[in-house]
């Protein structure tokens, strides 16, 4: 009864099992807040006299850029 051996014979055989491409895991699924119209904490980047417009008006500037965005959104549709 002929078996193969469960390691490479020669020496390139060997090389290459080595060297065999990884199988990565699936990236898992980006879940949406369970809890409708919730905030999520964001980074981007905005050109300073654009923030500096929002933040001439004091506290709350966060929320003006929202309503502006979501009115730009809107018009959008």
């Amino acid at each position: 009864m002929a078996t193969t051996p469960r390691r490479p014979v020669n020496a390139m055989d060997a090389a290459e099992a080595l060297f065999k491409p990884v199988k990565k895991p699936a990236a898992p699924a980006v879940e949406r807040p369970a809890i409708p119209n919730t905030k999520e904490m964001v980074s981007i980047k905005i050109d300073s006299d654009v923030l500096a417009h929002f933040q001439e008006d004091g506290p709350g500037w966060q929320d003006r850029i929202n309503d502006t965005l979501r009115a730009a959104m809107k018009a959008a549709d």
